[in-house]
Formats: C-alpha cells, sequence, structure tokens
C-alpha cells in the first residue's frame, strides 16, 4: 500500500467512528496502571517550563493529550483525522489541537520538548515506519524524550469493521527489537521499555502490549583545534 493510500484509509477510518470511538475510549486509561506509570515517567523529563511543547501525535479524541495536561505538560495534539479533531476540541475545549500527518509534521526543526505516539503508529505500514521516527527525530529538540506504544507482534490484520461501523483499516503488531532498531536508525535513543501482558479488556482480540521511552541526544561537543 503506497503512502497516500494508507493515510486516506486511516482517515476516512477515523472519520467515520470517531464519535463512537471517543466514548469507547474516554476512560480506559483508569484501568491501566501499567500505561499511566509510562505516562507518567514521560511527564516528569517533558514538564520543566524549559522543556517546551509535547505534541501528541496521533492523539485522536484528545483523551491522552488531556492526560498529559492534567500531569503538569503543556500538551498538544495532532490527527489525521478532521473528525476526531472536531471530537478532542468539543471535549477539551481549553487545549489545542491541530490535524496534520505523522509522515510530514508541520512543526520547524526541533520545535518540541517531547512527542507521544500512544498507539498511533500501528495502522503505519512497516516500509513508512522509517519516515515517522525521522519525522519525530527532527521535530524533538535535543534531549527531548519520545513514547511509543505499540502492539507486540508479527502480523497485519485488516479490520472490516471496527467501533460499530464498517471501515477497511489495516493493523500491525509489530516485534519490539525491530521497532527498537528502527528509533536507533533515526537518531533515537532508547532509554527505557515495558511490555506488558494484555489485560481482561483486550482478551482475545489483543496481545502484549508495548512502551518505550526514548530520546534525542544532544550533539557532541566539537572538538578543541587549539589543543
Amino acid at each position: 500500500m503506497t503512502e497516500s493510500a494508507y493515510l486516506h484509509a486511516t482517515q476516512v477510518a477515523y472519520d467515520t467512528v470517531a464519535v463512537d470511538y471517543a466514548e469507547l475510549f474516554r476512560d480506559e486509561l483508569d484501568t491501566k496502571p501499567l500505561d499511566r506509570a509510562m505516562l507518567a515517567a514521560f511527564a516528569e523529563y517533558v514538564r520543566a517550563p524549559e522543556a517546551g511543547e509535547v505534541a501528541d501525535l496521533g492523539c485522536g479524541p484528545g483523551r491522552v493529550t488531556a492526560h498529559l495536561q492534567s500531569l503538569g505538560v503543556n500538551a498538544f495534539g495532532i490527527d489525521l483525522s478532521p473528525k476526531m479533531i472536531a471530537v478532542a476540541r468539543r471535549s477539551y475545549p481549553d487545549l489545542r489541537f491541530e490535524e496534520g500527518s505523522m509522515t510530514a509534521l508541520d512543526l520547524a526543526d526541533g520545535a518540541v520538548g517531547g512527542a507521544v505516539a500512544w498507539y498511533s503508529t500501528v495502522h503505519t505500514p512497516p516500509e513508512v515506519l522509517p519516515t515517522v521516527f525521522a519525522e519525530i527525530h527532527r521535530v524533538l529538540a535535543p534531549g527531548g524524550r519520545f513514547l511509543i506504544a505499540f502492539k507486540v507482534g508479527d502480523e497485519r490484520r485488516h479490520l472490516p469493521r471496527g467501533y460499530g461501523h464498517e471501515i477497511s483499516l489495516d493493523v500491525y503488531w509489530m516485534p519490539p527489537e525491530h521497532i527498537a532498531e528502527l528509533l536507533g536508525s533515526a537518531g533515537l535513543v532508547l532509554d527505557a521499555q515495558l511490555i506488558r501482558e494484555p489485560d481482561e479488556s483486550e482478551r482475545p482480540r489483543s496481545g502484549r502490549q508495548a512502551f518505550f521511552l526514548a530520546h534525542k541526544p544532544h550533539k557532541p561537543d566539537k572538538p578543541d583545534k587549539s589543543s
């Protein structure tokens, strides 16, 4: 599938399910302490005033953006789906949400102190992931942090129906070691990883879940030529 084709399919699917998706997942984090722990650890790194803004990439209806804001993070959301952005703006009118694609972010180099991709790469074909991670590296300031959540496995599933609607959407389960390799190739340094078993709400449709925390290193000091 070409990049434009998968982006179009993803946008159409989430425009279709936006309202029902938001209602279904509104309180999901309440029952996932390990997920919240990774978000809390990320927040500790990026909530200092000098850290700058944090982009929730693929923010959907904005629940993770709002959760980060509640942890003291200066967060804003970006999503491919205009209908998702509309839901997020209605639900959290005090927060900023913008339309955009992770493959070509409308952000300057080094513009953000942190970025989150909370299951928002699961529809990205594996061959496009290097583009996404390169964009994240580009927009992160030196020392900026990146948190990604994804499904563990090595397969593609096609969803003809989801959240009560007929859709056409691919979902990718990815090997953690492959994601780690792609992050490294993009210039990001892996700091921590958590892989947890599926909880009761996720069985049997889903398997293990992974959470990686990484950072963009500062450029090494130039050697002193006078010595």
